[in-house]
């Protein structure tokens, strides 16, 4: 049921000393979408707080820096509340264009269909638009949101946000660029946080570079986000020579950079062939990082040494069928096109990038006759993360089948509850 006043009364009744373990679940969703309904009403209540403000700024013409330094709703929220001054006023401002320009997202919220930090998402993704191109880009998303967990949702904003003004991102792009600079600070014990805000491409080379390097490391007990940070430290301070490329990969065409027999790592593009010639301004996608504008893509596929790889797409759906035969064993083939195909973990919510992921089969593999089910065949294999591998192996209850048609990637929880994950589009 939708939440609001008549349900919420009869909250107190999901004693979880009295529910079975499915009645804890379902109680839970329960609880999270009155939740979402009372911060949909704290919504209303800050809008108008800071329209009470607004109305009782001294009669004048102001300048909005003086407006804002009058309004001291801020205060009030900030006080009632007990929170600080700067997460009093983000709360006000995304209250505020929630109420003025998102009425479709703020529903969504009041029904209990999205969670609050996805209206957030959809404030701070879309404040770079016009009202028009913004009104836009919700109604794009809005179908989508309900089943999709916020980070997933900041994807699809980024993506559409692109899509609807690629002059703007290209723009947006090129004064970010500008601004790159070095990020250092302390943290605690004696650690501290070292990198660079910089061009995604140019991250998503770093990112594979480090992975390459960390691959020729003894393990020495270490674990491999150890060693990726002593391969990064090994890489700047020792300058150790190492070769990283980048590529290309898309719906016409994908590629990759090396520089003959040395270790290469591969940076991937999904790119349309019709962006790629410069005939559509639709987003590209670097994989590990998101949408790129239609210039990021084109700089990355016409690079010195690039070599693409064509990548066969359903155009209806947006799915892969399959890459196109290379020189690498069948069985290669076969990884790559999965990992290419699904993007991260199949499992709903997980983000773990396919590449870092074990390649499971969906039906197990029959070792006694292998002609009997279960084969090694990309229809019957998605990556899992270790972790949720090992719960789909090791954790009973817990199912997992593949639409072979549609790709939707169904689970079973042990309490018959079902989470879908939907198959990647490479048309979105």
């Amino acid at each position: 049921m939708a939440p609001g006043p008549q349900t919420a009364v009869v909250l107190p009744l999901l004693d979880p000393g009295k529910l079975s373990h499915t009645g804890r679940v379902d109680a839970l969703k329960a609880l999270e979408r009155h939740a979402a309904w009372i911060q949909a009403q704290q919504v209303h209540i800050l809008a108008a707080l800071d329209a009470d403000a607004q109305a009782a700024l001294p009669e004048g013409k102001w300048s909005e820096g003086i407006e804002g330094e009058l309004n001291f709703a801020c205060e009030e929220v900030a006080c009632a509340l007990k929170l600080s001054g700067t997460t009093a006023a983000k709360r006000l401002q995304v209250a505020r264009e929630l109420d003025s320009h998102y009425p479709t997202t703020l529903g969504l919220l009041e029904r209990g269909e999205i969670c609050y930090m996805q209206a957030v998402a959809v404030t701070e993704a879309c404040g770079v638009l016009d009202p028009l191109l913004a009104a836009e880009v919700e109604a794009a998303v809005a179908g989508k949101m309900p089943g999709l967990a916020t980070g997933q949702t900041r994807r699809v904003l980024a993506r559409e946000i692109v899509r609807a003004d690629p002059y703007g991102a290209e723009e947006r792009h090129r004064k970010r660029k500008r601004e790159r600079q070095m990020v250092h600070y302390a943290q605690v014990d004696g650690m501290a946080m070292w990198g660079a805000i910089l061009p995604a491409e140019q991250a998503a080379r770093m990112n594979q570079a480090v992975d390459a390097h960390a691959a020729t490391l003894p393990d020495e007990g270490r674990t491999l986000e150890q060693k990726r940070v002593d391969a990064l430290f090994d890489l700047v301070v020792n300058r150790t020579t190492a070769t990283s490329t980048a590529g290309a990969g898309g719906t016409g065409s994908a590629g990759e950079q090396g520089s003959g027999g040395r270790s290469a790592a591969v940076v991937q593009v999904t790119v349309p062939l019709d962006v790629l010639i410069g005939e559509s301004e639709e987003p590209a996608q670097l994989k590990g990082y998101g949408p790129i504008t239609a210039g990021q893509a084109r700089e990355i596929a016409f690079a010195e040494g690039t070599i693409w790889r064509r990548l066969i797409i359903e155009p209806k759906t947006g799915m892969l069928v399959k890459t196109d035969p290379t020189t690498y064993k069948p069985t290669a083939e076969t990884e790559r096109h999965v990992i290419a195909r699904d993007g991260r973990c199949t499992f709903p919510t997980c983000q773990m990038p396919a590449h870092r992921c074990d390649l499971d089969h969906v039906q197990p593999f029959n070792h006694d006759d292998p002609e009997a089910g279960g084969q090694t065949v990309p229809e019957n294999l998605s990556p899992l993360c270790r972790r949720h591998h090992l719960m789909k192996t090791h954790h009973p209850g817990w199912r997992v089948t593949r639409d072979p048609d549609t790709g939707i990637t169904t689970w079973t929880a042990p309490t018959g509850h079902t989470y879908t994950n939907p198959p990647r589009n490479y048309l979105e």
